[in-house]
């Protein structure tokens, strides 16, 4: 059966549109809600309790807008909340965790550079995804609250950017990371200032794609798919100021459907 209702889409800001253009790319035919938690960014200086109230409740609104699934597009909510979700809803949830499979895959020094927010690389998810699949590569972890901010401030490209960058970078390159795993959503927006900083012979991983494949692939085995040939819409929500939210999307998305909510 077929199935036209939106899926939905959540991060604490902007982070997590890169994601949402990556399943845009995969199911072009597909309705899209992307929720924007701006009032309540960044997650990765919340407690635990605060991240899973607020996936609660966005959650719950994005399902009186009878979406089909969720996408959990932020590390840390993804790592604080997700089986929460899982167990209380009765949808697909779809969450997106670091790169570290790949990672470890792909290292030649066997050292894993891994940027993230504090409240990402101190959870027991994140220790415990590490423990599992890091195949004994050693996992260097660098916490980078101002990586955040400068997303949301749309300095994506400027000195500031640059500098901040090479401080957080630096002492895991001095470390022997060949590998640099982007652990929050929102540091794909700065994936070009990072590998112009780290060099061509260091990898940079994010991992959007494998998120939106698996997206596709959720809601192929649940029967879930759109059957309708037509391009799909979009919806960016923010709970904050939606002049600034316009600027932001219309820099990194491109003309599109906004609101409040």
């Amino acid at each position: 059966m077929a199935d036209a209702r939106s899926i939905g889409i959540f991060d604490s800001g902007i982070g997590g549109l890169p994601i949402a253009k990556q399943v845009r790319s995969f199911m072009p035919n597909e309705n899209l809600i992307y929720l924007a938690d701006t009032l309540h960014a960044p997650y990765g200086e919340k407690t635990e309790a605060y991240i899973l109230e607020r996936s609660l409740n966005i959650t719950d609104y994005l399902l009186q807008r009878d979406v089909k699934a969720i996408v959990v597009a932020c590390n840390t909510a993804t790592l604080v909340s997700i089986k929460a979700l899982r167990e209380r809803y009765p949808i697909p949830f779809i969450g997106v965790e670091p790169g570290l499979r790949p990672a470890a895959l792909n290292t030649k020094t066997g050292v894993i550079g891994v940027l993230a927010t504090a409240k990402t690389l101190t959870s027991q998810s994140f220790h415990d995804l590490a423990q599992r699949v890091a195949m004994g590569a050693k996992v260097e972890i660098q916490p980078c609250p101002d990586l955040v901010l400068l997303v949301e401030a749309l300095k994506l490209s400027d000195e500031e950017a640059s500098a901040t960058v090479q401080a957080y970078v630096q002492p895991l390159l001095d470390k022997g990371a060949d590998t640099i795993i982007l652990g929050c959503t929102h540091f794909t927006h700065l994936k070009t200032v990072i590998q112009k900083v780290v060099g061509e012979t260091v990898n940079v991983i994010s991992t959007e794609e494998a998120v939106a494949r698996e997206v596709n692939r959720r809601l192929q085995q649940e029967n879930l798919l759109s059957a309708q040939q037509t391009p799909g819409s979009t919806l960016l929500l923010t709970n904050s100021e939606r002049s600034r939210f316009k600027q932001q999307v219309d820099t990194l998305w491109g003309k599109a459907a906004i609101d409040t909510f």
